[in-house]
């Protein structure tokens, strides 16, 4: 038997035990997400999980505005970190053990950062100077991991350069202005407009790198995969809420049918708001049109803090269940509906901008959800069980589901086809 191809094979191991690290080519076919990829993901279950717990805990003795502050800062560190090394791999993956080794750094800054946000949360709600140092500790981590990674693309990459090397500049700068906040310990208007400026900062690099020598050779088919991915993981936090308020109802009143709409109105919420993630046409376009890719992949950061949202919201009523909250019916569902709204909102908005043309049937649908979800905080005033507003609030996205799946499906292919015929002018 011939041995040319276990030879072969084997070649290509010693290849990727290190090499140069050069841009992968973007129209590369059947590329998928690696399971080194998939790990990286895993450990960012942990930073939504604890975001989202400590914004449904504040919500619950109703420190909403405190809780929201936190949440919002958890968020960008979080969805950041985990973009930037997402289209860093989708352009320059090369799998050899440094790459390896330098994203397990990645990892250790996940878990650190994550362990630093309950006292982040605290110092917010109490009025105190933020205490961030864990969480920068873990941010910094995470970001120099990325910075070594961009070095070794820019000595591997001759061509790309310039633009490996601006990154690697302006999360540098950032990390400074990071780390300086840990020195000066801000409070207030000064700790609010230093974060807003850093957070600048790090959202203009990639703008400004991208500009330059035709930036980085990211994959559009992967890199949708990819946000898909943290998409599920983001809704696996909702299923985790879900567990929580079926719990709440199983023990405060035991297997009943309040505690069965719960179940299915917390799981079915969840399930739906998958369906309509999926809806989006991303891939076919982003690879006809790259320049589009900016808005929609920062505009998933907003997505990904509302999925964890509505988690938190569900944990939210199952305190409220359980007797635990200090918030009234309405609040609570409030607490569920209102990221259920933005999350809907952003899809059709992100679909809107990659095919540049609106929809009649995307307003009417949009319609029928605003009209659910405020008909279930309407039922809330009236005093009705809150399993019973959940159960209706379930409904929303499905809303989506129903009219995508009669007659969307020929809107969003005649719009894809459209985009198509956009980019062949």
């Amino acid at each position: 038997m011939s041995t040319d191809g276990d030879e072969l094979g084997l070649r290509r191991v010693r290849s990727r035990a290190l090499g140069a690290m050069r841009g992968r080519d973007p129209h590369e076919p059947h590329r998928a997400s690696t399971p080194l990829e998939l790990l990286f993901d895993l450990t960012f279950v942990i930073g939504f999980g604890v975001a989202a717990q400590q914004l449904g805990r504040l919500v619950a003795q109703g420190h909403v505005a405190a809780g929201l502050a936190g949440f919002s800062l958890a968020m960008f560190a979080v969805c950041w970190a985990w973009i930037n090394f997402s289209w860093f791999a989708s352009a320059f993956d090369v799998d050899d053990w440094i790459f390896r080794v330098v994203t397990m750094v990645q990892m250790v800054g996940v878990v650190v950062l994550a362990l630093g946000l309950p006292r982040m949360f605290a110092s917010i709600d109490h009025g105190l100077p933020l205490d961030n140092g864990v969480m920068v500790l873990g941010y910094v981590i995470m970001r120099i991991a990325m910075v070594v990674h961009w070095l070794r693309a820019a000595a591997g990459d001759p061509a790309r350069r310039p633009a490996c090397l601006a990154y690697a500049l302006a999360i540098t700068g950032a990390q400074v202005g990071w780390v300086s906040t840990l020195l000066i310990h801000p409070a207030g208007a000064a700790a609010l407009g230093l974060t807003v400026g850093f957070v600048l900062l790090e959202l203009s690099g990639p703008v400004f790198a991208e500009r330059l020598s035709d930036g980085t050779p990211w994959h559009a088919h992967h890199i949708a995969e990819r946000y898909g991915l943290l998409a599920i993981i983001a809704i696996g936090e909702g299923i985790v809420g879900a567990t929580a308020a079926i719990s709440a109802a199983v023990e405060a009143q035991g297997w009943s049918l309040d505690a069965a709409l719960v179940a299915i109105a917390g799981l079915g919420l969840t399930f739906g708001m998958w369906w309509v993630y999926f809806l989006l046409p991303s891939a076919p376009v982003l690879h006809i049109h790259r320049s589009r890719s900016f808005v929609w992949g920062y505009g998933h950061m907003v997505l990904f803090a509302s999925i964890a949202a509505t988690g938190a919201g569900l944990q939210t009523a199952s305190q409220f269940i359980a007797h635990q909250a200090r918030i009234g019916p309405v609040t609570t569902v409030l607490a569920v509906a209102a990221p259920v709204g933005i999350y809907v909102l952003l899809v059709y908005g992100l679909y809107a901008w990659l095919v540049r043309k609106g929809d009649s049937l995307h307003i009417a649908l949009l319609a029928g959800t605003l009209a659910v979800l405020l008909f279930s905080v309407n039922l809330a005033t009236f005093g009705v069980d809150m399993a019973w507003c959940l159960a209706v609030l379930m409904l929303a996205p499905l809303v989506t589901v129903v009219g995508y799946e009669t007659l969307g499906k020929r809107h969003a292919s005649e719009a894809v086809a459209r985009a198509a015929g956009q980019a062949a002018k």
